[in-house]
């Protein structure tokens, strides 16, 4: 749908339309961008404190895969009270008291001498850092109809990978060059490094953020009419399959096919994001500041792999295709590293957690693009929260199984193939329901 933002030919009003978009754009998303990437460097680091905080405080791998997943018990508990705040307080002071107690509880976490103080953490990072993703699907929602989120949200996961592609060289020369610094082990260091500016950029997201489009001064009005009219449209559109309510957006069954769906995408990310460290040391790196060095290559190459395929799944306006063939890609690679492990090498495993990260974390933004198209108004807020906290249980279920399987048979692997066929079900899922779905719209047009 092209917004009519005048009453020249269909190039002119293509032409206006991406100008705004691009404006939008360059305006919300670098600074939401970066604070995703700060998010995501707190959530995984603890990867790379692995290498060393096993040993320093004496706990085992199962013990290390609790509390890693822990973390998401606490964002599920608070994620769907977190994203309907948002709904009613706005972004600015939501996005503020996210970042600013998860900067604190992350610089915090140094300071753990125990596996229970290690969850406790854990948990309260993840009952803080609650709501900020979802929090941002629901602000992109006010600013980009449904054709242009894909590749809007699909930068948000090149942060991801970009976190892990810039975060693996820095913890990994903190933990090298920090080590014994006043007294303090590197892993110590990298999490009050790390942790700091997120509270900073907390206290600067209450001054650069908006709630709403009608609030800034840099659209015209010509432009902010524009705005309300394709999203108006949208509203109008998603009226006939819309959940109404918030109670009914809790009784939609497509929303928990949506939620099983991020569950088995959360179990094959975190699988790759937790666990990547380790899987270089087990390939023969073993310098901590040369696994961080090494860490980077699968996420520079999946960075840019993430916004290529999102680009072409909205200029195909497809994603039933898309997300299928990334969800069975990426476990495919994942089967790969858990049947072949160190005797792929340094090369061979840097080259297939490349294919790893590049479709698993691809599939993502694509899957982003429809829980939004069910609902609208509050139902939104709560059901994309629900959508993301119930699947983000899979990043509880996946270091926790793997490092629980890894503790008794003593090979990562085994647990890989279990990440592995999750995502082989969801791709399938999402290829047979999208497919009955589309047949069903065409008998009854």
């Amino acid at each position: 749908m092209n917004i009519a933002l005048s009453d020249e030919g269909s190039e002119s009003r293509q032409d206006r339309e991406d100008r705004l978009y691009r404006k939008i754009t360059l305006r919300i998303v670098p600074f939401l961008f970066i604070c995703y990437l700060v998010s995501f460097l707190d959530r995984i680091n603890i990867g790379f404190a692995h290498l060393e905080m096993t040993r320093d405080l004496r706990i085992s791998e199962a013990a290390y895969g609790l509390g890693a997943g822990i973390f998401f018990i606490g964002y599920v508990l608070f994620e769907v009270p977190s994203n309907l705040l948002l709904a009613r307080i706005g972004a600015r002071r939501t996005f503020c008291r996210i970042m600013a107690c998860w900067g604190i509880v992350s610089a915090c976490t140094m300071f753990v001498q125990t596996a229970w103080q290690l969850n406790v953490l854990r948990f309260l990072l993840g009952a803080f850092e609650a709501g900020f993703f979802p929090g941002i699907v629901l602000y992109l929602t006010y600013w980009f109809p449904p054709r242009r989120r894909a590749t809007v949200v699909s930068w948000f996961f090149a942060g991801a990978a970009l976190a892990g592609m810039l975060g693996g060289p820095l913890s990994g020369w903190i933990m090298h060059g920090m080590a014994g610094a006043h007294g303090l082990r590197g892993w110590q260091w990298m999490f009050l490094l790390e942790g700091v500016p997120a509270a900073l950029l907390g206290v600067a997201a209450f001054f650069l953020l908006v709630d709403r489009p009608e609030q800034v001064g840099w659209l015209t009005d010509d432009e902010k009419s524009a705005l309300r009219q394709a999203l108006s449209a949208e509203q109008q559109e998603k009226r006939a399959v819309s959940a109404a309510s918030v109670l009914d957006a809790f009784r939609s069954v497509r929303l928990y096919w949506c939620a099983f769906i991020y569950f088995a995408l959360a179990c094959g990310s975190y699988a790759i994001s937790l666990w990547l460290p380790v899987m270089l040391r087990e390939a023969g790196v073993k310098d901590v500041l040369m696994i961080g060095m090494y860490s980077a290559i699968p996420y520079g190459i999946g960075a840019l792999g993430i916004v290529l395929i999102s680009m072409h799944s909205d200029r195909r306006a497809e994603r039933r295709l898309h997300f299928t063939v990334c969800s069975l890609a990426g476990s495919a690679a994942l089967m790969v590293v858990a049947a072949f492990g160190a005797s792929l090498g340094v090369a061979g495993t840097l080259a297939t957690l490349s294919i790893a990260v590049v479709f698993v974390y691809a599939a993502i933004p694509i899957f982003w693009s429809m829980p939004p198209m069910f609902l609208s108004g509050k139902a939104a807020a709560a059901g994309i929260a629900l959508v993301s906290s119930l699947g983000s249980l899979g990043g509880f279920a996946s270091p926790w199984l793997i490092g629980l399987i890894a503790t008794r048979t003593g090979r990562l692997g085994d647990g890989l193939y279990v990440m592995a066929a999750l995502m082989i079900v969801s791709g399938l899922s999402v290829l047979i329901a999208l497919s009955h779905a589309t047949r069903l719209r065409k008998a009854l047009a």
